[in-house]
């Protein structure tokens, strides 16, 4: 049974039950709607419980009112407890009935979830048969607090990673008196970055709740290559410094969604940290399920008609000199969602015009005259990913077609012929050489002049298996054989990503846009 994340950054405690009340409905009146789970962080903040009392509070409001915390009555179980950034929040909206879960079982789940996420970072913590949440050595790490309605649950679990602890000294944290409070970097011993956290938890809430994270491999899969080791050439140093900090405040305050982050990139703590991102449009939940992509699928949300100017304002504090947007795909729309990176792209112009705008698009499901108007937006550089070799598609991209991708790449060609087009594969798939080859081969046919060619990296135990890594001697060799072919521009290596770098590839051929 599916559950689709909504993964929202930092978001006020208001707006977060808000967004809870609303889904909540919405799955008491739609039952087939999937189960969702909110995962955020919230602005300082004290909640007390329905039955909770203020005597478990030892400072008064003044006190919390001088430091910007509120102190707000919730009516989930429970007493009084404190968020805060640094702390990830969930709020699963699951519907129980439906489940068949016990009240008990789901709360056990809670557990599970944080339980998994402390030992994906290396610590080991329990449970207290006396009082709920998750513990390490008698310090509590995460607490659970739950509440009904229909049938179906929302509130949850608070899981404190790199969080101030000083605020818990204020209250008797979930009415327990003499109760140390403790945090994941406390128990490493060392500092954490929350976004590899938030990943671990993501996919410790994907197992718990539905035993994958989007197809279950086939046992054959499962049993053939799973989870290689990785090669040394794909460890990578984190950097440091404010820039990546910066940068992830600057998406989540201007709730922003990046395909860094959704799909699990492997290069986000680089580009983070450069003062980069890839904004990905239309939401976070794509209508298709590539056994490959680390991005939520499901029924998507209703188009934000105020993202393209958030967009175009990130784009504007960010100081980008180049700008790549993306998007999960959308069937579900009539154009494709090609309309909303047109207004997109406009926003992006009229606020800092003269910026290059590369877009990475979806196959619009081969509505052409929807491409053409795109086309007619004149953005830089129009990327299509034909992602694998065409023997693989039914296993890697079963809702995609491998001639409808080179078509799309000749559409745009021939439409407004200045584009640059671009397009990628993920390689240790199973591919063949001579079916790298020929796949290069039908790219260039197609007019396609700019190339990446990465690793594939497993994102979970639910995705298809890596079949072997490649080394960076083939990479090289096969950016040469690129080269041979006609590209203009090949980027090719083990970390090599879509838009990794996308602004260094496009300058690599200038404004020479004619081969």
């Amino acid at each position: 049974m599916d559950l689709v994340i909504e993964n929202h950054g930092v978001l006020p405690y208001r707006q977060a039950y808000d967004r809870q009340v609303q889904l909540v409905e919405m799955l008491h009146r739609q039952p087939a709607e999937p189960d969702r789970c909110l995962v955020l962080e919230h602005p300082a903040v004290f909640t007390l419980g329905r039955n909770g009392s203020t005597k478990h509070v030892s400072v008064d409001e003044s006190f919390l009112r001088q430091r910007g915390i509120e102190l707000i009555r919730v009516e989930r179980g429970g007493e009084v407890t404190y968020h805060g950034p640094g702390q990830l929040v969930c709020y699963p909206i699951i519907n129980l009935r439906r489940r068949g879960l016990s009240v008990v079982d789901f709360v056990n789940l809670l557990e599970e979830v944080m339980l998994r996420t402390a030992a994906a970072c290396g610590v080991s913590a329990g449970r207290d048969e006396r009082n709920r949440g998750v513990w390490v050595h008698g310090r509590k790490l995460g607490s659970v607090g739950i509440a009904i309605r229909h049938g179906i649950t929302f509130h949850g679990l608070a899981f404190n990673v790199s969080l101030d602890l000083e605020p818990f000294t204020w209250v008797n944290p979930c009415g327990l008196t003499q109760v140390a409070i403790t945090s994941l970097e406390r128990e490493c011993g060392s500092p954490v970055v929350l976004e590899t956290v938030r990943q671990e938890l993501i996919i410790a809430l994907q197992q718990v709740f539905t035993g994958r994270r989007q197809v279950q491999p086939s046992e054959s899969e499962a049993g053939r290559n799973q989870r290689l080791a990785k090669p040394k050439w794909l460890k990578k140093p984190l950097p440091s410094g404010g820039a990546y900090e910066q940068t992830r405040r600057l998406i989540d305050r201007g709730r922003l969604q990046t395909v860094c982050r959704e799909a699990r990139c492997p290069n986000q703590f680089e580009c983070y940290g450069r003062g980069t991102a890839t904004f990905m449009i239309m939401g976070q939940t794509c209508t298709r399920n590539c056994r490959f992509c680390a991005v939520g699928h499901g029924r998507p949300e209703p188009l934000d008609d105020e993202e393209p100017r958030r967009i175009a304002t990130a784009v504007a504090e960010m100081g980008l000199d180049h700008v790549v947007l993306t998007s999960v795909t959308r069937d579900d729309l009539a154009d494709g969602g090609a309309g909303h990176f047109i207004q997109t792209i406009g926003a992006i112009r009229e606020m800092v015009p003269g910026t290059p705008v590369e877009i990475l698009i979806p196959d619009l499901l081969g509505n052409w005259e929807s491409l053409r108007r795109l086309c007619a937006a004149h953005p830089e550089v129009i990327n299509h990913n034909i992602e694998t070799v065409p023997r693989l598609y039914d296993r890697v991209r079963p809702q995609a077609d491998y001639r409808r991708s080179l078509d799309l790449l000749q559409v745009v060609r021939e439409t407004v012929p200045t584009i640059v087009t671009k397009s990628g594969l993920m390689l240790g798939l199973g591919e063949t050489l001579p079916e790298i080859w020929q796949t290069l081969e039908d790219l260039r046919r197609a007019g396609c002049q700019l190339l990446t060619l990465g690793q594939y990296l497993q994102p979970t135990r639910g995705h298809l298996p890596v079949h072997r890594y490649l080394t960076p001697e083939e990479f090289n060799e096969l950016r040469l054989v690129a080269f041979g072919l006609g590209f203009t521009g090949v980027a090719s290596g083990p970390h090599v990503r879509s838009s990794f770098q996308a602004g260094q590839l496009f300058r690599q051929i200038g404004r020479d846009t004619t081969s």
